[in-house]
């Protein structure tokens, strides 16, 4: 099967550094488009939680929270912007065509709809190898994805250790998984 259209799903981890160039090395062999993905924190866009006037709170200590909380969204999205041009940069100066995507917005269904829009035929991303109770809590992006997305999926999972079972910056990956969908 060839692909023309990898979409690869990142976070800023050493799994998300994986993912990156296992897609880029796959883009090269495929000759293949590569968008490079970021779901930033949907929390991050959340307004002011109290009105003026709650709780005793003057009406200007509610506009300065909110203008704090919007300068921290915008810090964290030129953070990410700037992270994934320097993706996308590196990518072209190796010859694959590259352009990169961000989102606020839930990761497992913002790497669909992108997934759909752009029409990609494939989807890379990372799974934490969380399972049972800490999976059902934290949710799991990866079945999301391998469940909704128009096209195949390949999976990369770490291998949880039981120190590092809740921890997303781990190092280790192995090919976990290849499921087209319908």
């Amino acid at each position: 099967m060839t692909f023309k259209k990898i979409l690869a799903a990142l976070d800023q981890s050493p799994l998300g550094q994986s993912i990156y160039e296992q897609a880029l090395e796959l883009a090269k062999t495929q000759n293949a488009e590569l968008m490079l993905y970021h779901a930033l924190n949907p929390d991050l866009i959340l307004g002011p939680m109290l009105l003026p006037g709650e709780m005793g709170l003057a009406p200007q200590l509610v506009t300065q929270a909110y203008e704090a909380q919007q300068n921290y969204l915008d810090r964290q999205t030129q953070e990410v912007r700037d992270w994934l041009n320097d993706l996308c940069q590196g990518a072209i100066a190796q010859g694959v065509s590259t352009q990169f995507s961000y989102r606020c917005t839930d990761a497992g269904r913002g790497i669909c709809d992108l997934a759909k829009e752009w029409n990609a035929d494939l989807v890379l991303l990372g799974r934490r190898g969380r399972s049972g109770l800490t999976e059902a809590l934290l949710g799991s992006v990866s079945n999301y994805v391998l469940h909704h997305a128009p096209c195949a999926v390949l999976v990369l999972q770490t291998t949880p250790t039981p120190s590092t079972a809740l921890q997303s910056d781990v190092a280790q990956t192995d090919l976990a998984k290849t499921a087209p969908l319908s």
